[in-house]
């Protein structure tokens, strides 16, 4: 009975201790966390900006997570978006899907990943990083033929 009792006092205070986090100001492009980590649609600076726009919009209403890539490469996975009650999928992530934006909110961190719930988008961009112009559109299939029949 001893031994249960410490055990039920550690997880009690997992929760709370899981719960800290901080309040932080990030800047950074909206990405598509499927495409960036594995590599599908090629390297990373192949998945952002301008070049992966379309594929971007399709994850994220698929409900692919989104996240935040800072200037500095570091990925914020984002659990909750301004504007949505349930998830990082929706409507706002499809209106700033590739933008770069000032995001207000918290940062918590556990085995070696962030993650952000946005409160506020404080600045948005657009789409500054044009990266279309390097690597064309990815995914190649998003560009309608224009030989196809009317």
């Amino acid at each position: 009975m001893r031994a249960m009792i410490p055990l039920a006092l550690a997880a009690l205070a997992g929760p709370a201790l899981a719960a800290d986090g901080e309040r932080v100001q990030v800047t950074g492009e909206v990405i598509d966390t499927w495409c960036y980590f594995s590599g599908v649609m090629g390297g990373p600076d192949a998945v952002v900006g301008t070049a992966h726009h379309t594929c971007a919009l399709w994850c994220s209403a698929g409900g692919i997570p989104v996240g935040l890539l800072a200037p500095d490469g570091t990925v914020y996975m984002v659990l909750k978006m301004e504007g949505d009650d349930e998830n990082a999928g929706g409507d706002t992530n499809l209106r700033i899907a590739s933008h770069t934006i000032e995001a207000d909110g918290m940062l918590y961190r556990r085995d070696g990943l962030n993650y952000l719930i946005v409160e506020e988008v404080i600045a948005d961009q657009d789409i500054v990083n044009a990266t279309h112009e390097d690597f064309g559109v990815i995914p190649g299939f998003a560009i309608p033929d224009s030989e196809a029949p009317e």
